[in-house]
C-alpha cells in the first residue's frame, strides 16, 4: 500500500496497479470480492461456477459479486472465452494499492471491512501453504519461513523501514503472465506477506511491570515478551 500522492513501489508496481478511491474501496469491502479478485489474478480468467467451487459458495453468489466488481472496474468479461451459456471473467489489474489516511477517515467502515478481508485472505493462504508443507518438494520445503521481529521505532523510522522493504522487493521478479513466460526454469510463485503492525499497548519503558493490567475480556493481560513472538 502507498500514500495517495506516491507511485506504488515494489516488484513492477508502477504499472498494472489500481489505486483505491472511495468507490473502489466500498466495492472491495466484502471478503468474497477480495477473494474473487485474488483468484482471477492468480489463476487467470475463469467462470462464476468455477470460482464458486474454489470459494465454497454458490454460483449465484459468485455471479453477483463479479458483476459488482465489474461495475467498479476490478474485473471485466473475457469475451474471447465466453459464450451464450457461460460468461468468463478476468482481472483488470494485478495488484491493489491502498494507504490513503484521508480516504480511510472518510470511509472508516469500508476501510476496516476491506483490511479485515485482506487479513483473512492472508491467513487462509498461510494455512493452505502449511497444510501442503509436508508434500512440497524438498528443495521448496527448505525455503518456507514464518518469522516476526519486535522493533522499537519512531513513526519516521517505521516509514523508512517500509520504504527499504519496497526497494528490496523491487529487485525481484513479480508474478505476472509476462514475467511467468520469461522466468528461468524452476521458478514458481512465491508469496511474501509483509505486515507492519504498531503495538501501542506495550509500555514505553521496556521491562515495565504489566502484571496488574487487565485485558479487554476482564482477564489479566497476557505476558509481554521480548524477542521473537511465536503465538
Amino acid at each position: 500500500m502507498t500514500d495517495s500522492n506516491d507511485a506504488p513501489r515494489g516488484p513492477k508496481h508502477e504499472s498494472n496497479t489500481v489505486v483505491l478511491d472511495a468507490k473502489g474501496l466500498r466495492a472491495l469491502a466484502h471478503p468474497v470480492r477480495v477473494q474473487l479478485v485474488g483468484l482471477l489474478r492468480k489463476f487467470g480468467p475463469s467462470t462464476a461456477t468455477r470460482l464458486a467451487e474454489r470459494l465454497g459458495v454458490n454460483s449465484g453468489t459468485a455471479s453477483y459479486h463479479l458483476r459488482q466488481l465489474g461495475d467498479a472496474g476490478f474485473v471485466e468479461e473475457d469475451t474471447e472465452r465466453g459464450n451464450a451459456r457461460e460468461r468468463w471473467w478476468r482481472a483488470v489489474h494485478q495488484s491493489t494499492w491502498f494507504r490513503e489516511p484521508d480516504l480511510a477517515e472518510r470511509e472508516p467502515e469500508a476501510a476496516l471491512a476491506y483490511l479485515q478481508s485482506v487479513a483473512a485472505a492472508y491467513t487462509l493462504r498461510t494455512q493452505r501453504a502449511l497444510s501442503e508443507l509436508q508434500t512440497m518438494p524438498g528443495r521448496w520445503r527448505g525455503t518456507f519461513d514464518i518469522s516476526d521481529w519486535s522493533l522499537r521505532l519512531t513513526p519516521e523510522e517505521t516509514v523508512n523501514l517500509r520504504e527499504e522493504l519496497y526497494t528490496l522487493l523491487a529487485r525481484y521478479r513479480s508474478d505476472t503472465p509476462e514475467t511467468a513466460a520469461e522466468a528461468p526454469e524452476g521458478a514458481q510463485r512465491v508469496s511474501l506477506i509483509s505486515q507492519i503492525l504498531p503495538e501501542l499497548d506495550v509500555p514505553d519503558t521496556p521491562g515495565a511491570d504489566t502484571s496488574d493490567e487487565i485485558g479487554d475480556d476482564g482477564d489479566p493481560a497476557p505476558e509481554r515478551r521480548r524477542g521473537t513472538e511465536t503465538s
